[in-house]
């Protein structure tokens, strides 16, 4: 959607552009594309941006962000993946600064690291504990392989006595931690410590401004504010520990979500973002900026099972994470439908109902919003890159690459 334009010129606008393709498809819109990257650099304030690869899973789209100003660096989700964007298969690599967001244990992806040189160059790998190191050293000893770049993954969760608000991902929490394990892999043969990341999901992934639930919003909000406040201490603390031990060269916080919080911490050199540049659905709920629905996808209609009520194939596009209406994709173009409680969004067929439905004939197209952002690209084999009212590109996937990363 451009600026200004109406719902219903948006759904010309697609339908036009890909009139000659047949649903199920989806695009991504250029201009809102464009406009979501220029937003998250200018959040971020001067700190480069890494582009969290689970959120676009596109080569195409990795390129063209990445070629814009502001943008550096790749945040990938398995190692696998990192191998294949940093050219270790042959291709060109889409960036020669890959990071693995996420500890492995694929022994044969490790192998491969292990024994190429200009990978472990390009590629950090992301540690919480020596046993996974422990790991590495059994299918590569130190000794047989290049020195091993390794980023140390810092728990941004806010603690409460027992309370724990925030993801449950890293065990090293305080500074002390940080520095015990930091001094573990500075001592460990092979190993290159050059990182340290922390990720505040309570914050960069958690809308401050849910629609039609105020008080929620305003608890949300407080919770972050005193979330951020403690981790902007703990974290400096954290990183001072670790640089007694080891010159990094990078420490990355942040999220699409939490860019402006995290970018006014001096401590943190570069921000991850991705699920931004697509803007779906579970990031509407944000007070501090709204994006532009870059990423869509359409069904064809092929029933009318009744008055005020059509059906379109397939639809059941589920997002990730704790089972809830949050998670399904959003009928979007022609406004004003909804999906049916007592079927949802099916496996085969979606019926939907509501003022929307007026007008639409078997064959017409529905345009939905998925709930998360490249978890779209696993339900395709292409995005149709749309400008304006043409697409001028068809960009494979990595499922339409063949290529799946879990």
């Amino acid at each position: 959607m451009t600026p200004g334009e109406s719902a219903a010129a948006t759904r010309a606008r697609l339908d036009a552009a890909t009139a000659g393709l047949d649903p199920p498809l989806a695009v991504v819109d250029l201009g809102a594309l464009d406009a979501n990257a220029d937003d998250l650099v200018r959040r971020a304030a001067g700190r480069p941006v890494r582009v969290a690869s689970k959120s676009v899973r596109n080569r195409a789209v990795l390129r063209r962000v990445l070629a814009r100003p502001g943008f550096a660096g790749v945040l990938a989700y398995s190692l696998a993946e990192a191998l294949w964007l940093a050219g270790a298969d042959g291709d060109d690599p889409v960036s020669t600064d890959v990071v693995v967001g996420y500890p492995t244990v694929d022994r044969a992806a490790l192998r491969r690291l292990a024994a190429d040189e200009q990978a472990a160059a390009r590629v950090t790998l992301m540690v919480d504990s020596a046993d996974q190191l422990d790991v590495l050293d059994a299918v590569a000893p130190p000794g047989t392989r290049p020195a091993v770049r390794v980023c140390l993954d810092l728990d941004a969760s806010w603690r409460l006595g027992p309370a724990h608000v925030g993801v449950r991902r890293s065990p090293v929490h305080t500074p002390d931690q940080a520095h015990a394990l930091a001094r573990a892999l500075v001592a460990r043969p092979g190993v290159a410590l050059v990182g340290v990341m922390a990720y505040e999901a309570q914050i960069a992934g958690l809308g401050d401004s849910p629609a039609g639930r105020p008080l929620r919003g305003l608890a949300v909000r407080g919770m972050q504010r005193s979330s951020a406040r403690e981790l902007a201490a703990r974290r400096a603390a954290a990183v001072a520990a670790v640089r007694e031990v080891a010159a990094l060269e990078f420490v990355n916080g942040g999220g699409t979500g939490s860019l402006e919080r995290t970018a006014a911490e001096p401590a943190v050199t570069e921000l991850a973002a991705g699920s931004g540049l697509y803007s779906p659905t579970l990031f509407d709920g944000y007070r501090a900026f709204r994006g532009r629905p870059a990423a869509l996808f359409a069904l064809p209609v092929t029933r009318l099972p009744g008055p005020g009520l059509v059906t379109v194939a397939g639809g059941g596009w589920i997002a990730s994470g704790p089972p809830g209406p949050d998670r399904v994709p959003v009928p979007t173009h022609p406004a004003g439908l909804r999906l049916v409680p007592t079927e949802g969004a099916g496996e085969v067929q979606t019926p939907l109902r509501g003022p929307g439905t007026a007008g639409l004939r078997v064959g017409d197209r529905v345009w939905f919003r998925h709930a998360k952002a490249g978890e779209l690209c696993e339900r395709v084999d292409e995005l149709h890159a749309v400008s304006g009212d043409a697409v001028v590109a068809a960009w494979p996937t990595y499922r339409g690459e063949g290529r799946t990363f879990g």
